[in-house]
């Protein structure tokens, strides 16, 4: 039986009548150099050296730790850490022979340090920041930049009025990849930007936070009473100090732990740097119900300033995915990931008949058919092309790079991309959904005042 036009679906149609195209498409996988880092080996002179002091010898800092010590002519002068067995960590890591303490301002008037790493829960930020400053040392610290957003708007103002280096630990602004998607975006590959997407997701216990508690932990091996800072006092408790970012007290939840990432990179890939202007959060705790008090999924919509762009960002630790952008425009779509670009584009012009044509009478449908294939199908043999791009290379995650650049930064005095300026601006949007979602309503920047208001 023959087949009628009208028992065709939209997908044979299209198959049936865009076949005279002959368009393809051809792939090119490119790799990303890394970054050129000397070797530990090379010898360095003693002026030339950069002495640093770590502060927070945690599941960050011990990393970081770890890979600064690596780097050449870069060397640790003392630790500090409340929690005694993160000394013993500090010592098993940079070697027995280093001092560590608990008062982390003995490292502040150590006149051997140059400069201070910081890794310490986010309630932490500001006072370790603007104390460094003041005593003359400049700091790396662990993102999100500040436990809020007038803590933010205090670190920078310490921050410029000494004029010391602050860079802010969202690594990605250092990679080989996001430096290489930004200069694809910066070149127009893309078209017009019209959409910006990212996402994250999780689903087990530890990416949820729910770290054990070290077995020594008590009130005589960690200071417990100095660890809460400013915070309400509260009975001594090994969760909160395993699992501190559940709790808004002493954290920022899933926005200063991973959307803070999506952001930064975001805006160096963009070129961007202010806060948005509007954002409009929601989510819940509905994987996690174990007390904490910050939402385990949280989607948020942003709105910058001039930009017109939307922004759509996105985490979850109830359902895993991989960490990815989708930066779309009018010329095809760039997604990045963690170690790799895929450059897809688009003509933005028809490769086929409109299916709309299906509702005509047949013989208006065959004469727009023949006259539709004379103008557009190409001569044989000049069947037009569209070849996508693919990149590979370092982690955006990898903390050399970025240790180096901060390293780099302290002898040459050179300024930083991620400052307490790019860190604040980071910082402001991932506080910002946090209010959103609190206050269950769309928050804006108010620039005048320094305020998030509803």
């Amino acid at each position: 039986m023959k087949t009628s036009k009208k028992d065709l679906s939209r997908r044979e149609f299209l198959h049936r009548t865009a076949g005279a195209t002959g368009a393809f498409v051809a792939a090119r996988t490119i790799l990303l150099d890394p970054e050129r880092i000397p070797l530990p080996t090379q010898m360095v002179a003693a002026s030339d050296r950069v002495r640093f002091g770590m502060i927070g010898i945690g599941m960050q800092g011990s990393g970081l730790l770890k890979n600064a010590i690596q780097l050449p002519g870069v060397e640790c002068v003392a630790a500090a850490d409340l929690y005694d067995g993160r000394h013993t960590l500090a010592k098993e890591i940079a070697g027995a022979n280093l001092p560590t303490t608990r008062r982390y301002q003995e490292l502040l008037d150590n006149k051997e340090i140059d400069c201070i790493v910081a890794a310490v829960p986010d309630h932490w930020h500001k006072r370790i920041v603007v104390d460094a400053v003041s005593a003359g040392k400049d700091i790396y610290c662990e993102k999100p930049m500040s436990h809020s957003a007038a803590d933010g708007v205090a670190m920078v103002a310490a921050a410029q009025k000494t004029g010391r280096i602050v860079q802010i630990g969202s690594q990605r602004v250092s990679s080989v990849i996001c430096t290489r998607a930004k200069e694809l975006l910066g070149q127009g590959v893309i078209g017009n930007l019209n959409l910006v997407e990212g996402s994250l997701g999780r689903n087990d216990p530890t990416g949820a936070w729910e770290y054990p508690p070290p077995p020594d932990l008590s009130p005589t091996t960690l200071d417990w009473d100095a660890w809460q800072n400013d915070v309400p006092k509260r009975a001594f408790d090994g969760k909160i100090f395993a699992r501190w970012r559940c709790w808004k007290e002493y954290g920022t939840g899933v926005a200063g732990d991973l959307l803070v990432h999506l952001v930064s990179g975001m805006n160096y890939m963009l070129g961007w740097n202010e806060p948005p202007r509007r954002v409009l959060s929601t989510g819940g705790i509905f994987r996690w119900p174990d007390g904490r008090n910050m939402p385990d999924v949280h989607a948020t919509l942003f709105e910058y300033t001039g930009k017109n762009i939307p922004v759509y960002l996105r985490l979850n630790l109830g359902c895993e995915s991989p960490e990815i952008y989708r930066f779309q425009g009018s010329k095809g779509v760039l997604e990045v990931t963690e170690n790799g670009i895929l450059l897809s584009p688009q003509s933005g012009e028809d490769a086929w008949p409109s299916y709309y044509t299906y509702s005509y009478p047949h013989a208006l449908l065959e004469a727009y058919l023949k006259q539709w294939h004379a103008e557009h199908d190409p001569a044989p043999g000049k069947e037009p092309t569209a070849e996508s791009f693919s990149y590979h290379g370092a982690s955006w995650d990898e903390l050399k790079p970025h240790l180096w650049t901060f390293f780099r930064a302290v002898k040459s005095r050179q300024p930083v991309t991620e400052d307490a300026v790019f860190g604040h601006n980071a910082a402001l949007a991932c506080h910002m959904a946090n209010e959103s979602y609190f206050r269950r309503a769309a928050v804006t920047w108010e620039a005048a005042t320094n305020q998030i208001k509803s």
